[in-house]
Order: C-alpha cells, then sequence, then structure tokens
C-alpha cells in the first residue's frame, strides 16, 4: 500500500461524510461565504450570514447595499470593512456580467473582487462539480506533514504536488478531509500526534511520540 493510498483510507476512515460547513442555499450564498471566511472561521461566518442573506437574498439586491448596513451586519468577522465592499461590488458584476449567476469558469470566478485560486477552487468544486483542491492553511500545514510537500512551498506548488499525488475523483471529498485533519486532529500548535494513525507517516519535527 502506498502512502497516499494508506492516507486516502486513513482520511475516509475519520471523515467519512466530510463537506462543506459553510450553510448556504444555493452557488451566489456559497461564494459569498467563501469569501468572507477568508482570514475568518466557517462558525464566525456562519453567525452573520443567516441575517445577510435575509435582507440580501439576491445579487440584485446585494448589489443595491448600503454598504454601511453590510458592515454592520458582518463586523464581527476578520477584515468586514473590505469584504462588504468586495461583496456589494461582486453582486454588482453578477448582475451585470453574468446575468445574475455565479459562474462556473475559472478565469470568470477569480475575475470577480474578493476572489482568489482558493476561493475558485472551492466554488468550483462545491457549486458545479468541478474537480479542484483548494489550499486554506489547513490543507497547507498537513500537506507538509504528510509529506505531499516541502515547508515554504507557496500554495500554489502545494496544491499542484497534491494534484499530481491524489487522484482526481478524490479532490472534492479529500479537501475537505484535509482541513477537517488539520482543524480537528493535526492542530498547528498541540497537534495530536499521540492517537495520530499516520504517525509513522508524519515528518513534522516536533511531533510527540505515539501511544503503546
Amino acid at each position: 500500500m502506498t502512502h497516499t493510498t494508506r492516507i486516502l483510507d486513513t482520511l475516509d476512515a475519520m471523515f467519512p461524510d466530510a463537506k462543506v460547513e459553510l450553510v448556504h442555499r444555493n452557488h451566489f450564498e456559497l461564494l459569498i461565504a467563501v469569501v468572507l471566511s477568508a482570514q475568518a472561521t466557517d462558525v464566525s461566518v456562519n453567525q452573520v450570514t443567516p441575517a445577510l442573506f435575509k435582507r440580501y437574498p439576491t445579487p440584485q439586491k446585494l448589489a443595491k447595499a448600503d454598504i454601511h448596513d453590510v458592515e454592520n451586519i458582518i463586523r464581527t468577522i476578520g477584515l468586514y470593512h473590505n469584504k462588504a465592499k468586495n461583496i456589494i461590488t461582486l453582486a454588482h458584476v453578477l448582475n451585470t456580467q453574468h446575468q445574475g449567476m455565479v459562474p462556473s469558469d475559472r478565469q470568470a470566478l477569480e475575475a470577480l473582487p474578493g476572489v482568489g485560486r482558493k476561493t475558485a477552487n472551492v466554488v468550483l468544486s462545491n457549486a458545479f462539480g468541478i474537480p479542484a483542491l483548494a489550499v486554506d492553511t489547513h490543507v497547507a500545514r498537513v500537506s507538509v506533514r504528510l509529506g505531499f510537500a516541502k515547508p515554504g512551498d507557496h500554495v500554489l506548488t502545494i496544491e499542484k504536488k497534491l494534484m499530481r499525488h491524489i487522484p482526481e475523483q478524490h479532490w472534492q471529498k479529500v479537501h475537505h478531509q484535509l482541513i477537517f485533519f488539520g482543524r480537528y486532529h493535526c492542530l498547528a500548535r498541540q497537534p495530536r500526534c499521540s492517537t495520530c494513525p499516520l504517525h509513522d507517516i508524519c515528518t513534522y519535527p516536533m511531533k510527540t511520540p505515539k501511544e503503546a
């Protein structure tokens, strides 16, 4: 059994139902939630989006929103000034250039305000079922510790290495599984090394011993 196969099997056993934790009902809400989640937790985003989407349920309504009202709704998450501006402008672009619809094309997505490659990957994968591997801080950290990437690798380099190692049919699910593994098990400062089923594979120089 290869290391990759073992890692995939282990992640399947640990997180069989891993999926995006941002609460959304449609492509528009997913896109906005992912933009808001930059440098913020999914939990904090899920606390503000119900009120945001109740008041501005469509791109048409959000595009006409008062920025101070939007800021007030999302002020508990990081960078809320810029994010309020971005999502209002994003909604305007959806209306004027995409008939109010979220585009399924990477180039079009990345041209939207506040949308980078990671956000585009999340939307492509979760909204449209297009294979993509988004690399956030959890995925990057775990990828290095499990030997998929090297310390200091750029996020795009990590993404490309993961895509080489992991079969395409696993990309959508393994993205969420790697996030869950990093968020709930292989934490940044206090990873749960003593109970890790991948302890022998891990390259983390400060890992603690595994329980006997």
